[in-house]
């Protein structure tokens, strides 16, 4: 019988690591009035800088800067209009974005952080040219915060606001070209603390920081998202791991690199660097571990002052926890499964406005959920394309016409016939039907049919242009 292999004691090896996440904000640009949108069109022109590397205010030059100013590399700047003076570097920057600011609050009361009252604006030198200036700003907005695990608590070092990178998209041994739709795009940073101590243990607060972040406006799909682990054993020194944040493979990009690292110990080598991790839980180098002349003030920006006025403002609007969320839906008599699918969905704030709008708690959640993923599959298009038609406007507008125009029961038509690409005036405009003479013929026509069978023959009729109630209450007058 084949042995187990050895489970792995990571107490003993020493494991210490922690988290540092990066999530864009669904705002304006961190320094100026830009929209926060990416570009797929060609730019309107582009701009070619070399970046040289200078002496910090400690009197050195970072190594790492060091390492790229050997490459002699020539670097693109694709630009548009949604694009201004400050993303050229040819503009000071603008007072820090207040709903930004407002997010990265909410997020640090979130994780029971103290918020700094004056907090300078930094700049960190940025060696890939991935920034027109050389540096990035950065401010820290929070720390000595927690969030809670099942193996314990674990400590939120710092949260952070700064500015998202260029965008790359084509790089060749000389030369880089970036786009600067994504430069200055908000991004939240959160550290915690090298509190964890086991591969389930980081797993699960990277997953919970996530859950927090997602209660708040953050931005949504592949590469709003970037996450890092910083990782070392006994008598190994630190390595960090860049895009960390592929749930399915955390526990075993952790197993591989501890073992990378005892295979380094054994053999008496320890090397500190950035390795990126790849797509089968192990990672590859991609540079040296930058040092520590690489920050200093920004002396275009005035100290950020965060009032407890500010504060008490964010706390007034501050998102709730599931938990919360589940206990508030139960009061309007709701089941466990639309709640559940309101949560998931994250469609508790509307819902939370629709129904006061109309106090009709089932049908609306049932129009958030369950009636545009029915029509999605029904008419075979995207639930994206579908929930973009049925926007929470068109909700209201349909939700105000109940008793005037339409019955509670018109509801779904009418948002299929939006969803079909009919003006809601259109939409709510009822063709003039006789159920009774269309049953009746249809009766005569075939007769012995069982209910439901004369049901689907009249549904399919008349696709959705009348409530399967109607068609049901007219059957069981004729059948009785």
């Amino acid at each position: 019988m084949e042995k187990e292999p050895e489970k792995i004691n990571y107490k003993e090896l020493g494991l210490k690591s922690g988290l540092e996440i990066h999530q864009q904000l669904n705002t304006n640009k961190l320094f100026c009035n830009c929209p926060s949108i990416l570009r797929n069109d060609n730019p309107l022109f582009t701009i070619k800088r070399k970046l040289n590397p200078v002496i910090g205010e400690t009197g050195d030059i970072d190594i790492a800067a060091e390492y790229e100013k050997s490459k002699n590399k020539t670097f693109n700047y694709e630009v548009y209009d949604t694009n201004c003076l400050v993303e050229l570097d040819e503009e000071p920057p603008h007072n820090i974005n207040l709903d930004s600011l407002k997010i990265a609050l909410e997020v640090a009361i979130l994780t029971n952080c103290k918020i700094f009252p004056v907090t300078q604006i930094m700049r960190k030198t940025v060696i890939d040219g991935s920034n027109t200036s050389g540096f990035q700003r950065t401010v820290l907005i929070a720390h000595e915060g927690y969030i809670e695990t099942s193996e314990g608590r674990v400590g939120i070092e710092t949260i952070g606001l700064e500015e998202d990178a260029a965008r790359i998209i084509s790089s060749k041994e000389n030369e880089t070209t970036y786009r600067l739709d994504r430069l200055g795009i908000p991004l939240i940073e959160i550290a915690t603390k090298p509190d964890l101590k086991s591969p389930e243990q980081i797993k699960e607060a990277a997953l919970k920081i996530g859950e927090i972040l997602r209660m708040c406006d953050v931005k949504r799909g592949i590469g709003t998202i970037r996450q890092d682990l910083n990782i070392s054993i006994k008598n190994s020194k630190r390595v960090e791991i860049k895009g960390f944040q592929e749930p399915k493979i955390m526990i075993k990009t952790v197993e591989l690199e501890v073992k990378r690292q005892l295979e380094l110990v054994n053999q008496s080598k320890s090397i500190n660097e950035v390795r990126k991790s790849l797509p089968d839980g192990s990672t590859s180098f991609l540079r040296p571990m930058p040092g520590a002349a690489r920050m200093y003030p920004e002396t275009d920006c005035v100290l950020l002052k965060i009032s407890r006025d500010l504060i008490n403002e964010v706390k007034k609007t501050l998102p709730q926890p599931k938990e919360d969320l589940t206990g508030y839906l139960k009061k309007y008599g709701l089941n466990d499964e639309l709640i559940k699918l309101l949560v998931q969905n994250e469609k508790v704030e509307e819902f939370k406005y629709l129904v006061q709008v109309q106090n009709y708690p089932n049908l609306i959640a049932k129009m958030l959920i369950v009636f545009p993923k029915e029509i999605a599959v029904k008419d075979k298009k995207n639930i994206n394309e579908i929930e973009k038609l049925l926007n929470q406007d068109i909700l209201e507008a349909v939700l105000n016409e109940i008793n005037k125009t339409i019955s509670e029961n018109d509801v779904k038509i009418v948002l299929q016939k939006i969803s079909e690409g009919k003006k809601l005036k259109d939409a709510l405009t009822k063709e003039k039907i006789d159920i009774s003479s269309e049953i009746e013929k249809l009766i005569k026509e075939k007769p012995g049919l069982s209910m439901n069978g004369y049901m689907g023959l009249v549904m399919a009729k008349f696709k959705g242009q009348v409530s399967g109630k109607e068609i049901m209450d007219e059957l069981k007058k004729r059948m009785k």
